[in-house]
């Protein structure tokens, strides 16, 4: 079970090869695949990393994005193993909770609102907009920095070294990320509160949005 992007340690970008890698070892020795895209699924596409990358797993997780933010998870994959699931199958699976009316109501809209022509091309324009604005404060500002990015989950990393895996992520300069967290903050933007959380570009976000940001950033990369 893996993460095909990494996001709790910041946005870690799977290896060239990593993922096929894995899918290539696992049908060699009969081993389930399983995909946890509790971050990735449907923000990186309507397929989520699995439909970006190109590489199949047998199992998915999914979690809230699927509700537009209410609390909801959900899995699946192949036929022959869902099959193997209550009542078709001998494996159980069931929760007080589990297909209550709010969380499905609210995931049957946010489906049909992904659905709409655009979205995601316009995902990919403000998060791309937000990269760039963000590279070029940080140079003119002599900010050590890395940025990784994937479709719409981004992180800026203070640090010289490129962010490949978990340990060169920890090499990361966490007071200068906090300073300039609160620096942010005092400006009307909220990050996420840790180095190594994502940022999540989403489709309520505007270039109105993406604008405000950079012009924050720009002051806190000055001020720290």
């Amino acid at each position: 079970i893996v993460e095909p992007v990494a996001g709790n340690m910041g946005v870690v970008p799977p290896a060239e090869g990593f993922l096929e890698g894995l899918r290539k070892i696992c049908d060699d020795n009969g081993i389930i695949l399983i995909f946890d895209e509790v971050m990735t699924g449907f923000r990186l596409a309507r397929g989520g990393a699995q439909e970006l990358f190109g590489v199949m797993p047998d199992l998915t997780t999914m979690g809230k994005v699927l509700g537009g933010g209410v609390p909801v998870g959900a899995f699946g994959g192949k036929k022959d193993l869902m099959t193997q699931i209550s009542p078709s199958g001998p494996v159980y699976q069931a929760g007080t909770l589990s297909g209550n009316p709010l969380a499905t109501a609210a995931g049957i809209k946010t489906l049909q609102m992904l659905n709409a022509s655009g979205i995601y091309e316009t995902l990919e324009v403000h998060s791309g907009e937000l990269e760039k604005g963000l590279r070029e404060r940080a140079s003119a500002a002599n900010i050590p920095y890395r940025i990784n990015r994937v479709g719409s989950m981004i992180t800026l990393f203070f640090t010289d070294e490129d962010v490949v895996d978990f340990d060169t992520a920890k090499k990361c300069d966490t007071d200068a990320f906090g300073r300039f967290f609160s620096a942010m903050l005092n400006r009307g933007v909220m990050l996420p509160p840790s180095q190594f959380e994502s940022w999540f570009v989403s489709g309520a976000h505007a270039e109105m949005h993406v604008r405000k940001t950079l012009d924050a950033a720009e002051r806190a990369f000055e001020e720290i």
